[in-house]
């Protein structure tokens, strides 16, 4: 099956008229802009095929025989007939990229399937950041693949974790942390990530990491190190004595280096603060900056984020 998208945009094209934001802006500046969606299958116009309406969407046959499915615009999430298997989708990936997770789980994603982003608007920053993204929804990484993501408080380095794995049919999401018992502030914290996560992502509330990357094989998220690192100083003394902890970051490197798992694991950039006025403060950040130092060897991938923009680590 050939598709031929001759336009990509949603229907006030990428930039939109008169729209002066910083995404618009950027395309407008060098000169690109990119059509309202419509598309070509076996050189037949998409609105020419046999088509079926489903909810959020519709699908077509193709002239060969195979089945598309189309999303109906920005911020629909067609849903695909019980039992099919698509030759190729077209999605709103920019608006909501979890749902191709959704459908490789239901099965009418397989690993033949073609992926497009359709509907793309301002609400991706540039063609290079839909590139960028494409590359981890098209073609999830199987395991073993290990990435580790850095960043100040609020630099999004959560967001961009859940985004690189958003299309993958199921993760297990290792919260390290505590729930928020007694603490409004945290427990708002972390009731607005759960709320960011697909409905049919597992979790579990754990600071036995090495276990966790010994077991699975699938797609892992681990939020975050810094608490883990907690945790562990608590468990074993450490913070009078740092060289305590030492055993256990040495089993958390070796279970990463022998994972199976495809692991996204978020984790504190400590290097750019100021030093901390106490004894425990300095043994926590010398300490995970060891264990950053150690994982970020141990992976294939690294990266830093900043204000919510991504800078890899070569």
């Amino acid at each position: 099956m050939d598709i031929e998208l001759r336009g990509i945009a949603a229907a006030r094209g990428w930039p939109a008229p008169g729209c002066r934001c910083a995404s618009c802006g950027r395309l407008r500046a060098a000169g690109v802009r990119h059509e309202p969606f419509a598309a070509r299958v076996d050189g037949v116009p998409l609105d020419e095929l046999p088509r079926t309406d489903v909810p959020g969407g519709y699908e077509v046959r193709g002239p060969d025989g195979g089945l598309v499915l189309v999303a109906a615009g920005p911020g629909a999430r067609p849903e695909p007939v019980p039992g099919a298997e698509y030759a190729a989708v077209l999605l709103d990936l920019a608006g909501s990229p979890e749902h191709l997770g959704y459908l490789r789980r239901t099965g009418a994603v397989a690993s033949t399937t073609r992926v497009f982003a359709v509907h793309v608007d301002h609400r991706l920053p540039s063609e290079a950041e839909l590139e960028r993204r494409m590359a981890f929804w098209t073609r999830p990484r199987p395991g073993p693949f290990r990435t580790l993501l850095l960043g100040g408080s609020r630099s999004g380095k959560s967001a961009e974790a859940e985004l690189r794995l958003a299309a993958c049919p199921d993760v297990l999401y290792v919260a390290t942390g505590p729930a928020g018992d007694g603490d409004p502030e945290w427990a708002r914290r972390v009731a607005a990530h759960r709320l960011r996560r697909p409905d049919w992502w597992r979790t579990v509330e754990t600071t036995g990491l090495a276990d966790v990357l010994a077991s699975e094989t699938g797609a892992v998220l681990v939020d975050g190190l810094g608490t883990w690192l907690a945790a562990a100083m608590d468990e074993t003394g450490a913070w009078d004595d740092p060289s305590l902890v030492l055993p256990r970051i040495d089993g958390l490197v070796a279970a990463w280096r022998d994972t199976a798992a495809r692991v996204v694991a978020v984790s504190d950039e400590v290097g750019l603060s100021l030093v901390p006025p106490t004894a425990s403060g300095r043994a926590f950040r010398d300490m995970l900056g060891l264990v950053n130092q150690r994982l970020a060897a141990e992976s294939e991938e690294a990266a830093l984020v900043v204000a919510g923009r991504v800078a890899e680590l070569r």
